[in-house]
């Protein structure tokens, strides 16, 4: 019964096929629209999450800030010396630590000049960020604790600045707190990006280029360090972790453990993940509204099908077909004119968001499950829409339905 009243659906749609694709238009650009939407979302926060582990998921910054709003005191700013003290009494949790430091200044080779972004970095910050060296070396230990003025740069700035990428044993002259030195390339990497961060990059040209030197020269010459940047191992309970440190350099400082300020790159991912998805859920909510439209178009076109359809129901009825059989024969026609509206908007909306993935080179996100929840609540809306005018039929009289012209 079921087959059958689907495969006459399908010849009733089949019949009126510009009247019936009119139809569908609104739950085609509704359903596309969701899954356009949704997917958009679900991808962004794919590339958010693959920018994050590029970055370390178990990254950590810790600083001082008086949480009544009163002023920093000298006491506030960390030390080398302390530094190490933390590192030593949590040298079960991290693995990595040094000051989050940056500068950015223009390194000349003869008549060119270019801008860069010089982070600082220990030795041994191989272990927990991939450096991939190109030529020569990275950063040692004797660099960091002599100060060294040596750089590794990344291999787009050596380019551009030495007109060669294997720049190694080359001299920049910049400038780092007021104090101009010539500083020695000893290596030359290539970083590597995720699609996101590829795409940003390509969009702006002209940005300042990488390097690495040593963090012991950020922190010259008083060695005052605002914050500490650390990656605890691989494992470790952030959450735990915080709850043991925070107490500690509250107590170190002298200060309250509301005072220190323990922010992780998981904290911050999953902020930004919830509200990413909040943002995605409303867009699409607004997106699903054209639904609505959708479906009052469904139950419209099914009244005036019930209208022509007339006399088939008469004949139908008296033939013997119960009320019920009436009533499911036009919420199926129905059901699949809005579930074939579906079809056809996940298609579109499906094709627009991976045809965009193509084009900027990301990998796009379409769960299948989205997917499959699209379609069957377009159906249940050609359902529900299609409800009155299934209704209207069924309780048609015979004889009346008969002599309709």
């Amino acid at each position: 019964m079921l087959l059958e009243n689907m495969f006459m659906a399908l010849h009733a749609i089949k019949a009126n096929k510009m009247r019936s694709f009119l139809t569908m238009l609104g739950i085609i650009i509704g359903i596309g629209s969701v899954i356009a939407i949704v997917s958009i979302g679900d991808t962004m926060r794919s590339m958010v999450a693959d920018l994050y582990a590029n970055v370390g998921m178990t990254r950590a910054i810790i600083y001082i800030w008086p949480s009544d709003g009163g002023d920093m005191r000298d006491s506030d700013y960390f030390n080398l010396e302390q530094m190490e003290r933390i590192k030593e009494v949590f040298h079960d949790d991290i693995e990595y630590m040094d000051t989050n430091a940056y500068y950015s200044s223009e390194a000349l080779f003869g008549r060119k000049k270019v801008k860069f972004q010089f982070q600082g970095i220990d030795y041994n910050y191989p272990d927990v960020q991939k450096i991939n060296i190109l030529y020569g070396r990275n950063l040692n230990e004797a660099d960091i604790k002599g100060r060294k003025k040596n750089v590794v740069l990344e291999v787009q700035g050596a380019l551009e600045l030495f007109g060669t990428e294997n720049a190694v044993g080359k001299t920049l002259r910049t400038t780092v707190y007021g104090e101009t030195d010539d500083y020695n390339v000893v290596g030359v990497y290539k970083k590597e990006m995720t699609p996101f961060e590829a795409m940003m990059m390509s969009m702006m040209p002209g940005q300042t280029k990488e390097g690495f030197i040593p963090y012991t020269i950020l922190s010259w010459p008083n060695d005052y360090l605002y914050q500490l940047n650390f990656y605890a191992k691989e494992g470790t309970d952030m959450n735990e972790l915080s709850g043991r440190m925070v107490p500690y350099l509250a107590r170190l400082k002298d200060r309250q453990p509301a005072d220190v300020t323990f922010y992780s790159a998981l904290d911050e991912m999953k902020g930004n993940d919830s509200m990413m998805s909040s943002l995605s859920a409303a867009v699409g909510g607004i997106a699903a509204i054209s639904l609505l439209v959708g479906g009052i178009g469904i139950m419209n076109i099914m009244l005036v099908s019930v209208t022509e359809r007339t006399r088939e129901i008469g004949i139908r009825k008296a033939l013997g077909a119960k009320t019920r059989d009436v009533m499911i024969q036009f919420l199926t026609e129905s059901a699949i004119l809005s579930a074939l509206g579906g079809i056809l908007g996940v298609v579109i909306g499906a094709g627009l968001v991976v045809g965009g993935g193509a084009m900027f080179g990301i990998s796009v996100v379409v769960k299948p499950q989205v997917v499959v929840v699209a379609v069957g609540f377009s159906a249940l809306v050609g359902l529900f829409f299609g409800l009155y005018p299934a209704s209207k039929a069924a309780k048609k009289d015979p004889i009346d339905a008969l002599r309709y012209e």
